[in-house]
């Protein structure tokens, strides 16, 4: 994955939605079919994974979006906890 970021909305009726990316900037428009996993819907602040395409008059989107499981804090965490 190129690029991360969290859900900001999700219209399970349009099949499409808007992602936040994590390093700043516009939100970037997707659309079910660019899930991997499109048999769960995404949820507002869901972190994830993807990469960009232009479309039309230069604009980006998400494609290849892919869950993220928690955040790098929430995962150093684990790992602290399980060392003691």
């Amino acid at each position: 994955m190129s690029h991360f970021g969290k859900i900001k909305s999700y219209d399970p009726s349009k099949g499409a939605g808007m992602i936040t990316p994590e390093k700043g900037g516009d939100a970037l428009p997707f659309k079910k079919s660019d899930l991997q996993q499109q048999a769960q819907e995404p949820k507002v602040d869901q972190r994830y994974g993807y990469e960009t395409s232009e479309i039309s008059g230069g604009n980006k989107r998400a494609v290849n979006l892919q869950q993220q499981q928690g955040d790098g804090h929430n995962q150093k965490d684990q790992a602290r906890n399980q060392q003691g």
